[in-house]
Order: structure tokens, then sequence, then C-alpha cells
């Protein structure tokens, strides 16, 4: 049987989604720890749990008790580095869960080359996880050399996301349908990765891409000449966008560059993330959190609100220095924090 031949039937009445109620309430700053995931219905926290430092399901568990709602899983890359957080993954998100609409599901598939062969990885996780249903399946590692395998992708998109969709009606064949997977689909939002920053900008806006996930820190501010500017905060239409790589690529940002003056501001991995998060349109940091101190120290980090502009200027530099871009003695020192 293929996939076309599936009679579509009459779309059922869509009832609300529960409103999202925060485990905490945090202090009010320019740096809400809540907010709407650009046109999507989903409120997530700033901070994103990635489970790619392989952090243990008792502190991913941690994580959503001090109010992280955005969970990122990988079942067909790095597995065993994302499998210790699934336990309380499917305690939050199973089909006996009853704070399933306090959590946003986010998961990926980085193998996938056809819009067919999704199935095998949603199945995957549908029963890795015992899910009804997905907040924000994602595309993952978008590059130059997968990029026609992604417009073929995301093309598929109407076929995925929402009620009543194709492959709504295959998973439900294959693994039995639920009334929250009748309501929300089996997949409510997509979203793609992208390792390409040019690509990234041609897809910002396609009605088919509800979420943007992009690289982006001091010492690689490609985004933000290539993707954040052309956001408008005030479209109710933007898509929602994540950072990953908050922290470093190829080496840890929190460790001073050699050449750094004497006294002068070393960054914090809190920090990190917030320089994300203060840049334009930024809905969530992704972490990969290892520990749960580490969590802590994020969230009192986030409550300290935005960097200022004359902070954001300094890691600015901070991180050239990282990239051997400039050297200290072309900056004039007043310049350094």
């Amino acid at each position: 049987m293929k996939i076309t031949d599936l009679t579509p039937v009459a779309n059922p009445v869509k009832s609300k989604p529960q409103q999202f109620t925060p485990n905490i309430k945090y202090p009010e700053s320019n740096l809400p720890f809540y907010r709407q995931l650009g046109r999507t219905d989903l409120t997530v926290s700033c901070l994103g749990l990635g489970g790619g430092g392989h952090i243990s399901s008792e502190d991913t568990l941690y994580a959503f008790e001090r109010g992280v709602n955005f969970f990122f899983y990988s079942s067909d890359l790095h597995h065993y580095l994302y499998s210790s957080m699934a336990p309380t993954l499917r305690q939050l998100c199973g089909r006996n869960s009853t704070v399933r609409e306090q959590v946003v599901l986010a998961t990926v598939s980085y193998m996938v080359k056809t819009p067919e062969a999704v199935l095998a990885s949603l199945l995957d996780q549908f029963v890795d996880l015992g899910i009804d249903y997905i907040d924000v399946f994602f595309w993952g590692w978008i590059d130059d050399d997968n990029a026609r395998d992604f417009e073929k992708c995301i093309d598929a998109s109407d076929d995925l996301r929402g009620a009543n969709s194709v492959y709504q009606r295959l998973i439900e064949r294959m693994f039995y349908t639920s009334e929250r997977m009748k309501k929300m689909g089996i997949i409510r939002y997509i979203g793609a990765s992208f390792h390409s920053h040019d690509l990234a900008r041609k897809w910002l806006h396609h009605s088919c891409l509800d979420v943007v996930m992009v690289r982006h820190n001091i010492a690689h501010r490609t985004a933000q000449t290539k993707v954040f500017p052309y956001l408008d905060p005030q479209d109710p239409n933007r898509p929602g966008i994540v950072t990953f790589k908050s922290t470093g690529m190829h080496g840890p940002l929190w460790q001073a560059p050699p050449d750094l003056p004497p006294g002068c501001w070393q960054p914090t991995v809190p920090d990190l993330y917030r320089y994300s998060l203060s840049q334009n349109c930024v809905d969530v940091a992704l972490a990969g959190w290892t520990k749960r101190e580490q969590i802590d120290a994020a969230i009192a980090g986030v409550q300290q609100g935005k960097l200022t502009a004359e902070e954001l200027d300094y890691l600015n530099l901070y991180g050239d220095l990282h990239r051997n871009r400039i050297k200290v003695e072309d900056v004039p020192p007043e310049h350094w924090l």
C-alpha cells in the first residue's frame, strides 16, 4: 500500500489545547523565562534541555521541576547519549501522563532523506517514549549537502502535522490511536535544524516550517547577520527560533582565550546562554547540561535579564579572540570590561 492510497476523511473538530500553567513563577524581567514559540501556540521555557550531555533521567525530571519545559530528543544519532533522559520523558510525555500539556517535546531525525522514510523514525520515537504526539518534529542537520533532500521532506509538512494527517492515520494503524492523538495529530509543528545559515534564511518564512533552529554563540555569530535581522518581533506569523551550541563548537567558550588581558570579565556558561537569548527573536537556547547544578546556574543567570549593549559588544570581542580574528593591541583599552 502506498501512502497516497489512503483516503482522506473529514477533519475532526479540534478542541482547544489545555492552557499552559508554569510550574514555577519567575520574577518579571526583560528576559521572560516563558514565551510563545513564534507563531505556534506553544509556551516554552527560554532554556531548553537536549540530551547530548547524557544527562540522567533524575536530573531531567529536576529540570522540569525547576520550570524547564522544552525537551529535545534524538532516537537516531547519538542515541546512547540521549537515552539516559528517556525514562523521564516517558513519565512526562507518555500516554498516562497527567502533565503532558505542560511539556513541549521536540524530537529530531538526522537520518531521513525522503518523506516516506520518516515513518520508521517516528515509529521508533513513539515506541521508545510511549507517546501520543510530538509537539515539534525537526528535520536535522540541514546543510548544503542535503538541501535537495530537505526540499522533498519539507513539502510533506501537511502530511505530517496536525490532526487527521496522512501520517497520523498510518501511525494509528501501526501503533494504536488515542484521544490525544486524534486531537493533536502525531506532530503538531514542523521544525528544521540548520547548519547552513544561508539555507536557514532561505526557509525562514516558509509556510511549511514553524520552528527554525540555528547554531549561534559569541565566537560564531553568522546568525546575527544572516538570520536574526530578518525577523520582526511584532510579527505574529514569524517562526519560532531555537539556538544551539551557545557554549562553544570547537572548544569551551567559558575558558578565557590566551590573549585576554588580565582582570577582564570571563563569562560563565549562563552568560553564554544569555548572549543568545539577548538576540532578536530568539525564543529558546538549547543546553546540553550534564547535571542539576548546571540547571540551577543557568536559571539563575537568565533571571539577571538581558545583557547590556556594552556587555554584548565586549563578548563580541571576547569571541573574536577565541577565533583569532583580532589582536588585543588593536582594541582600545576602554572596550575591555
